[in-house]
Order: C-alpha cells, then structure tokens, then sequence
C-alpha cells in the first residue's frame, strides 16, 4: 500500500508540473486501489488480534500506520484534483471513488 501511495504522490507531483489533466484525473480514480487495500489490510488485522489478544499492541500499532498511509492517498488525490482546477478551471466531475466505507460505517466523514 505504502509503495502505490508513494507512486499516487509522485504521479501528482508529475501532473502537476507539467499540467496533465489525464494523469491527474488516473490519480483521483486509483485512490480506491488504496482504499481496498486499506480495508483488507484492517479486515485481516483485526481477525489475526481476535485470534491471540497478544497481537494486539502490535496490530494497533500497524493499523494507525495503515490508515496515516491511506490519507496521504486521500492528499495526493485531493491534490489530483486541484491540479485537474488549476488546468481546466473545473472540478472532477462525480463523487471520487472510495473501495473503503469503514469512515461511513462509523459515522466519521473523511
């Protein structure tokens, strides 16, 4: 996840200095690659805590660095789509797309 994040960043930088509205616009659609990764990495934690309660400390540890790596996914889109702004003078059209509803399922908004 941390290596696609890092690819995401570095693509937006890319559209951003030279304007590519396309590469922006590939960003803003692959954030909900993350997000599924995201959601299958804290599915597959939380089973592994439940299974010897041992793992938890650990497993927190490493879900608080999921989720820190999944909003800078969530940045590099935003910027994604100020890029998209700066170039056309629009937004994105549509809702961006999200593979992760567990902020919806709780009740928080991104």
């Amino acid at each position: 996840m941390a290596a696609l994040v890092a690819e995401l960043l570095a693509e937006t930088m890319k559209a951003y200095e030279t304007h590519d509205v396309d590469k922006a616009v590939s960003v803003w659609n692959r954030d909900e690659e993350v997000d599924e990764m995201y959601t299958s990495l804290l599915r597959e934690t939380l089973t592994y805590m439940m299974e010897d309660v041992r793992n938890i400390t650990s497993s927190t540890h490493g879900l608080f660095i999921a989720k820190k790596i999944e909003r800078m996914g969530d940045h590099a889109t935003n910027v994604a789509d100020w890029v998209h702004y700066l170039v056309t003078g629009r937004r994105i059209e549509g809702g961006r797309p999200k593979g992760d509803a567990t902020s919806f399922e709780t009740g928080q908004a991104d």
